[in-house]
């Protein structure tokens, strides 16, 4: 099968095997959506060698449980092992020996086809077309923050940074009424968020110390500084990004203030998928360009542009 094969930090074209197991799930592609991980991984954010790709939506092919051949499927993107502390503990995400999807020791959905264990995969409701499942993904991990912080239509919420998954935690967030702003650049971000009836607010103009939650999503340490002075003493602070490199930290300012720091990773494709069923998000405005897989490096040039959010690859 083709596939966008990543070693060295070069990208490439290749032939390789289907990735066929009689234990997983075959999904023929139907979707596969360029995320910001896929752009650092070239970079060289993490060393990995494999099919990139970790957002798709797909068709079932083959699988042991022969019931699920022929549905509609997008998947989770942590395989893990069933055995070890954390997933006794219910915390499969962090599996000790886990693989990730196009990101850690399994290839991706760039890709014609790709493989996954069942209890990674969950059915798209019909009403769901294939141009919003993709990005459930995505959707999943900023659904996450819900699941680890109580959120109210009272509490004023600060999201700095409105790219990519910017985009989609903004729509997330809105969903709970709290009073939500974000700090948006450029104006094209600033159109999109405005033509869901979300606030934005320039950088000058975010008050010190006032907001409750503060979401950074920027992956940039100007960001991280900006969101840390925004969030107010006892104050929840969730950081959305991975960073290359060291971040300067000034640790005090966090105690005396006591702030409730949380990293916030992936989620619930269920969740995900229920809102996009029920027409609470769409995420489809967000996307810029579709590109057949054999022209998938162009894909990846184009999606590495700034300003550029969601370019789809369709095998």
């Amino acid at each position: 099968m083709k596939a966008l094969w990543l070693e060295d930090r070069a990208l490439s074209m290749r032939d390789i095997p289907l990735p066929r197991r009689d234990d997983e799930a075959l999904v023929r592609i139907a979707l596969s959506g360029i995320c910001g991980t896929d752009l650092e991984l070239v970079r060289g954010y993490y060393p990995y060698t494999g099919v990139l790709g970790h957002e798709f939506v797909g068709e079932v092919v083959h699988s042991p449980d022969p019931a699920w051949v022929g549905a509609r499927v997008c998947g989770g993107i942590n395989v893990s092992c069933g055995t070890c502390d954390a997933c006794r503990r219910g915390n499969p995400t962090h599996c000790e020996v886990r693989t990730v999807l196009g990101i850690v020791n399994r290839d991706g959905a760039h890709a014609e086809y790709v493989a996954l264990p069942l209890e990674n995969l969950c059915r798209v409701p019909e009403s769901v077309p294939n141009d919003a499942a993709v990005f459930a993904e995505p959707i999943a991990a900023a659904v996450e923050i819900l699941e680890q912080v109580e959120i109210t239509a009272d509490d004023r919420v600060l999201l700095v940074g409105a790219g990519r998954l910017g985009q989609l935690i903004a729509q997330v967030l809105a969903t709970t009424h709290a009073r939500l702003a974000v700090v948006a650049r450029h104006e094209k971000q600033r159109a999109l968020l405005h033509a869901r009836n979300i606030d934005t607010i320039l950088e000058k103009d975010v008050v010190p110390r006032h907001w409750d939650v503060v979401v950074e999503a920027t992956g940039s340490p100007s960001g991280f500084e900006l969101a840390l002075r925004a969030v107010r003493p006892r104050g929840v602070f969730v950081l959305k990004s991975t960073y290359r490199g060291d971040l300067s930290l000034d640790i005090s300012a966090l105690v005396v203030d006591e702030i409730t720091l949380i990293g916030s990773r992936c989620g619930p494709i269920d969740t995900a998928l229920a809102l996009l069923e029920r027409g609470e998000i769409d995420p489809t405005p967000l996307i810029d360009a579709r590109f057949p897989l054999a022209r998938g490096l162009e894909a990846m040039g184009l999606a590495a542009e700034p300003g550029t959010m969601k370019v789809l690859i369709e095998p």
